[in-house]
């Protein structure tokens, strides 16, 4: 026998055990078949968005964090109240116009 065959022999009884082939199968199968596989796009798409959801969220976090501080001032805090929540003075009338029902 050369050493070619000898090879070839080896490799052939190695590929063929049947350990090896459960093996390979069971490799085969975690990394293509399994809902938890390496490469799973899914995983990768929730994770963007996500991140996405949590960047929306602290750039609110901040903006009201802002507002609240700006809001340190009765003046500012007096606007505030007035535009949100139509809070009115005494002997104040306060009218609602809405965007919508203004004809151009």
């Amino acid at each position: 026998m050369t050493l070619k065959q000898i090879k070839k022999h080896i490799v052939f009884k190695i590929l063929t055990n049947k350990y090896v082939l459960i093996l390979i199968i069971f490799f085969v199968w975690m990394f293509f078949f399994d809902e938890n596989y390496y490469l799973n796009k899914e995983f990768d798409k929730e994770i963007k968005d996500l991140e996405n959801i949590n960047a929306f969220y602290t750039n609110k976090t901040q903006k009201n964090n802002k507002e609240i501080n700006s809001l340190k001032d009765s003046s500012q805090l007096e606007k505030f109240a007035r535009e949100q929540y139509l809070l009115k003075r005494k002997n104040e009338d306060v009218y609602i116009i809405e965007p919508d029902t203004i004809k151009k």
